[in-house]
């Protein structure tokens, strides 16, 4: 089966937030040289998707310099306030209708590689399972793909614990991608967690 073949995949990275904790946009932070934001994109652009979103708010215009020149769409989220959640919904909205699946991305995870995003992909062509985690001695980390059968499940959850719940809904039918690396837990929520990854 050629890649043309399979069931289109997607991605929404969600790069809307306030970043409140850090006191400056942490998805503008540099890393490697490349703001923050840029270099997961980079990694999710690598890996074989037929469309990835981008969803900003905060900061709006910057992030989507950022961003500049990658084959994404900019989605605006104007309830950036409201949370995750809300961008999330903004970004499951852009989706193309024949995306079958969305991998779903935090703005702020820089140890993300092309290679774990197309290890997702893979697994799920092999399983169909409708979420799809990878884990790091035995915990889950990010991101989570989605099958678009629970679209429906993250769309009517209100709240920001809203994707936890589907998750936890669909436990036991999840597929699990293990890695060797902790990278899937590290997200940048405080000027320490940053100091920390460019050491």
């Amino acid at each position: 089966m050629s890649h043309s073949d399979k069931m289109p995949i997607g991605a929404i990275i969600l790069a809307a937030g306030a970043s409140t904790r850090m006191g400056e946009p942490k998805q503008l932070l540099p890393v490697g040289g490349q703001p923050m934001v840029r270099r997961v994109a980079e990694a999710v652009c690598a890996a074989s998707l037929a469309q990835v979103v981008v969803v900003i708010g905060a900061n709006a215009e910057a992030v989507g310099q950022a961003v500049d020149g990658l084959p994404v769409e900019i989605v605006l989220n104007d309830r950036w306030p409201e949370g995750m959640t809300a961008s999330l919904h903004a970004g499951l909205a852009a989706l193309r209708p024949e995306i079958d699946a969305v991998l779903v991305v935090l703005a702020d995870q820089p140890g993300l590689t092309a290679e774990l995003i197309q290890a997702m992909v893979d697994c799920y062509y092999t399983t169909g399972a409708p979420v799809i985690a990878p884990f790091y001695q035995g915990r889950r980390g990010r991101p989570v793909l989605f099958d678009r059968a629970l679209f429906p499940e993250l769309l009517a959850a209100a709240d920001n614990k809203g994707r936890r719940e589907v998750i936890a809904r669909h436990r036991d039918q999840m597929a699990r991608v293990e890695v060797g690396d902790p990278a899937v837990f590290r997200d940048i929520d405080t000027r320490q967690d940053y100091e920390e990854i460019r050491q």
